[in-house]
Order: structure tokens, then sequence, then C-alpha cells
């Protein structure tokens, strides 16, 4: 994926959440403003209609359309038959008030008191202005200035947020007030905040977008400088190179330093193998050579044929066949079969097989817990180790067992030779290399056999280390899982 392809998803997906975050806030604001401001024109009729309830309660029914009210606000009185007993200056002479918002409710309404005799009773045990009111929208005509009058100079309609107020008049007849507060200033503000939020709205979403996009582009930076090194490396193949490391102690500084580790492991896995050809090369051509001299020198004079010299430079030429083969394996991954078996066993069987060489092999103590993995490589390790231990020994080659801990068992092959030089412990393991007592091919082999022997060891989930025998020798020690409480053979 190009970078500008995830600049570009980057500042989309923050914009769109951006754009749908606002939204969400801009309704819940205008509804809000809008709850709000028709809460507090309800508040301001109410307290009108209280107030004219109060100076109804006090007057009579005949004395109620001379009371004080306002006259920017509609006000009606109106009886329980739906006359109107009082009004605001620009009412008087109209229609009840019910019937500018409902009219088919209020003829219900009319009817069911005519049909009802009761009702009259009822009302006049309804409580006075404070026993509660009910609160609506009504839509009146209005003129130019916005104010409520009458149908005929009416030239536009507006709403009004109308609370009712029952009460009783002073000689007892109910009767309800009805009172309007204007909801154009709650229209005005909501419309306003509207249009506000439309129009900033898009300039927002620009500025999100626009800063996303600057800020992944910066964040994206240092990660184009290490694809363009990475193709850089990987024209020339010139393992060699590292790729830039930001300043910064983020993601992107990690995976730069990850992608070096990277390199320079499969640098020196390059360099290995490269250096593994060349010697196989190397350690393959001496007795290919020699066997070929013999073959010739038998082919033009048959009395000359050494014949033993090559039986032995062939039997070598397969051992280091067999060497480069395992390792090979080993490199590929290949899993140890997963068997049991026990090595006490095996150390019997190869010790009794070096009874009558120049220094025999002894066990001082066996135990007989078993190791999980492949019998053959842990056959092979241990014939490497007194190969080593037999060539370098003086006089005597030991094998020992113990329990190191629960679940884990140590092998060491020990012997009274010169040992091995501790600044030598770590290379000694590498392949191809013989130290400068070992240099000669007749006596020494070619350097492999060690490195096997870790290889197989780590493929079991062990450890192959070299430090000095109580003989004064070199003590090789292997340290593997049991079946029963090690961890299984890696693969």
């Amino acid at each position: 994926m190009r970078s500008g392809s995830v600049r570009l998803r980057a500042a989309l997906g923050a914009t769109a959440v951006v754009a749908a975050a606002l939204v969400a806030v801009g309704l819940l604001v205008v509804s809000v403003l809008r709850s709000g401001l028709a809460d507090n024109a309800a508040l301001a009729a109410e307290a009108q209609a209280r107030e004219v309830a109060a100076q109804t309660s006090a007057a009579a029914t005949g004395d109620v359309h001379g009371l004080d009210a306002l006259d920017d606000d509609p006000i009606q009185v109106v009886d329980a038959d739906g006359r109107v007993l009082g009004a605001s200056d620009h009412l008087e002479g109209e229609a009840p008030f019910a019937d500018f918002h409902r009219p088919e409710r209020a003829s219900q309404d009319r009817d069911d008191e005519d049909d009802d005799p009761d009702d009259e009773d009822d009302r006049s045990a309804e409580p006075d202005a404070d026993s509660g009111s009910e609160e609506e929208t009504v839509t009146f005509p209005v003129d130019d200035d916005g104010e409520p009058t009458r149908a005929e100079d009416a030239v536009g309609e507006q709403d009004f947020g109308v609370v009712a107020v029952r009460t009783t008049t002073a000689d007892g007849t109910p009767v309800t007030v009805y009172a309007g507060a204007s909801l154009r200033d709650q229209e005005e503000a909501v419309a306003t905040v509207t249009r506000a939020m439309l129009v900033g709205l898009p300039v927002l979403l620009v500025v999100v977008a626009g800063v996303t996009w600057l800020v992944v582009r910066r964040a994206l930076r240092p990660v184009e400088g290490i694809r363009r090194e990475m193709g850089t490396i990987t024209a020339s193949a010139d393992l060699g190179r590292r790729v830039p490391v930001p300043d910064s102690r983020d993601e992107i500084a990690r995976l730069a330093h990850t992608t070096n580790e990277t390199l320079a492991a499969l640098e020196t896995s390059t360099e290995r193998q490269r250096r593994f050809v060349a010697d196989a090369s190397h350690e393959l051509r001496s007795p290919i050579a020699s066997l070929r001299t013999q073959l010739e020198v038998a082919e033009a004079h048959p009395e000359l044929l050494d014949l033993p010299g090559a039986v032995t430079d062939t039997v070598r030429l397969q051992q280091l066949a067999a060497d480069l083969l395992l390792l090979a394996r080993l490199d590929a991954g290949e899993r140890p079969q997963h068997g049991r078996f026990s090595p006490a066993e095996l150390v019997r069987e190869e010790l009794s097989q070096r009874a009558g060489h120049r220094v025999a092999p002894r066990a001082e103590s066996l135990v007989p817990d078993e190791v999980a993995g492949s019998r053959g490589q842990f056959g092979r390790v241990l014939r490497n180790l007194l190969d080593n231990a037999e060539r370098h020994a003086r006089s005597e080659v030991r094998v020992r067992m113990r329990r190191e801990s629960p679940g884990r068992l140590e092998l060491a092959v020990e012997d009274d030779g010169p040992g091995v030089p501790e600044a030598e412990r770590r290379r000694i393991f590498e392949r191809f290399v013989r130290l400068d007592d070992a240099r000669s091919r007749d006596e020494g082999g070619a350097g492999l056999g060690l490195a096997i022997a870790r290889d197989v060891a780590e493929r079991h989930g062990g450890t192959l280390t070299v430090g000095q025998s109580p003989a004064g020798g070199a003590s090789f020690v292997l340290r593997v899982p049991t079946a029963e409480g090690g961890r299984p053979p890696v693969g």
C-alpha cells in the first residue's frame, strides 16, 4: 500500500468520525436549546396566566373583561360554555382561544359539557389558580411587528407557547385563563445556531482533513525512508546497509530497529552460508583429489595402487558428505523424531564398540532416565564427543551422567588431554573450525563434529558447553530435558 493511500484513508476516516460527532453534538445542542427556550416561554406564559387568574378570582363574572393584562401577549378568560369573558386588547371580539388551536376538541368539549349536567358541579369544585396548568403550542395570526392581532389584520402566523390555568370568579363561576408567550426568540435562536453550524461544519471538516493529512504525512515520512532504503538494499544486494532510525521512540523507530536487526541476521546467515559453501568445497576437494590421483596412478601402474589409502579417502568423503547433509537438514529446520530412548543404553552400546581403541572410554555413572527426540541424532552427538575426546586424550576418557535437576539430565565426556583454551571455547563450536593442534586432516576431522553436536543438542531443547575436566583436559557437558519433565524438541 502506498503511503499516499494511507494518508488519504486516515484523512477521510478522521473527517468522517469528526463529521458524525459534530452532527450528533449539533442535533443535541439544537434540541437542548429549543427545549430550554420553550421552557422559558412556558414559564413566562404560566406566570402571566397565574397573574390574570389571581385577578379573575377576585372579580365577578361580569367584571372579568376589565382585567389588567399585558398588551404584547395573547390572554383570554373563557368560561365553561366557551364564552370569552375577557381578553387582551388585540384579541377582544375574537373567537375563544381554544378555537385557534384545536377547534374540533373545543367543540367536542362544549358538547360534552352540554350533555353532562354534573360538569357544572365538577368545575365549581375545582381549585383555584394554584391547582395546575396545561401547556400547548398554538399558532396565532400576527401583524408586521409579530404581535398577535385580529385575523382580518394579520400578515402572517407565529407560534406561541400557551398555558391554561383553571380558576373560579368571585361569584363561583369556573373559568379558564389562557396566556401565551411568543416563541419567535426560540425560533430565531435555533435558526441562528443551525445556520452557524451549517456554515462552520464544512470549514471545520476541511481543517480536520488537512491537519490529519499533514500529521499522517509527517508520521509516515520515516516509513518512506525505510522503504526507499530497503528498495536500494534489494536492488544492490548489499546486506551491510541499514535503514535510517528516526529519533522518535515510537512504533516506527521500533520498526526501524527490528528491520536493522533482521538485516543483520540475514547478513550473518548469508555470510555463514557463503563461508559454509566455501569450506565445504575446500574440504571435499582434498579427498576427491587424493582419490582421483590414486585411481589415475592405479590405472597406469596397477602395482602401485594404494588400496588402503583409497578406502580411507572414500570413508572420509562419505563421512564428510553425511555431516554436510545432516547440517543442511538442521539448517532447514528438520524436526527431530518424537521418540523416547535411554541415553544410558546408548552410552553402553557405544563404549562396547570402542573397547579396543587407543584410549578406551569408560563410564563412571549412568542414570536410567529417558529423553524425548531422535535416538539416531543423539547417538551422533555422543559419537562426535567421544571421537573428539579420544583424539586429544593422553590416557583417559570418562563418561558420566547425573540428574542436574528434576526433569533435566546432564551427560559429560571428559579427557585428560591439553584441554580447550578459554578464549577458544565459543569458537570451537563453529563449523570447519579446528584448533592449531588439530590442523592435520589425517588425525583431525573436518571441524564439523562439535558444530553438529551443538546444533542437535539445541534441537532437543538442550545445551552443549565446554569446560575443564578434573584431569585437566576438556569436559564437554550436554544438558537435555528428560522425557517426563522437559520441554519437547524444537522444530
